[in-house]
């Protein structure tokens, strides 16, 4: 038995691009930095929070681009001249990608205590039902 790409199952018409979806999320994993959550807030919400101990809320930036919620966190250099003698706290950029599914946007954001919160919010779809007429087919009469 050969095995059904989940695109190509007969009974999803036009779900062709979600095998290629999700092999887009499987290679955009950045790794564990920053650790992050993801919660149900509520039936039609949800809420990312990120680690982002450092970061000021100019070095962070949130962007939807073609349905990912894209979140980048740079930190500036600092103008003075330290000394570090050790250095254990990461200060690196990063990077991190969530791909949201049609109906989900995002509804707000902020920071608090180093943690980075996303708002989502899902728009529940209006069930609709339409009944297609079925024509006849040109030059019979019946």
């Amino acid at each position: 038995m050969t095995k059904m790409a989940f695109g190509s199952h007969p009974f999803l018409l036009g779900f062709e691009q979600l095998e290629r979806l999700v092999e887009r999320t499987a290679k955009s994993d950045a790794g564990g930095y920053p650790p992050f959550n993801i919660e149900q807030v509520d039936p039609t919400s949800y809420r990312i929070t990120l680690a982002v101990a450092g970061f000021a809320e100019t070095d962070l930036s949130l962007t939807v681009e073609d349905r990912q919620l894209v979140l980048r966190g740079r930190q500036s250099e600092p103008e003075d001249d330290r000394l570090f003698l050790h250095r254990g706290i990461a200060a690196r950029q990063f990077q991190r990608t969530f791909v949201l599914a049609d109906g989900v946007e995002v509804s707000g954001a902020r920071l608090e205590n180093g943690l980075l919160h996303v708002d989502l919010h899902r728009s529940e779809p209006e069930s609709v039902v339409r009944t297609i007429q079925i024509d006849r087919p040109s030059g019979r009469d019946q």
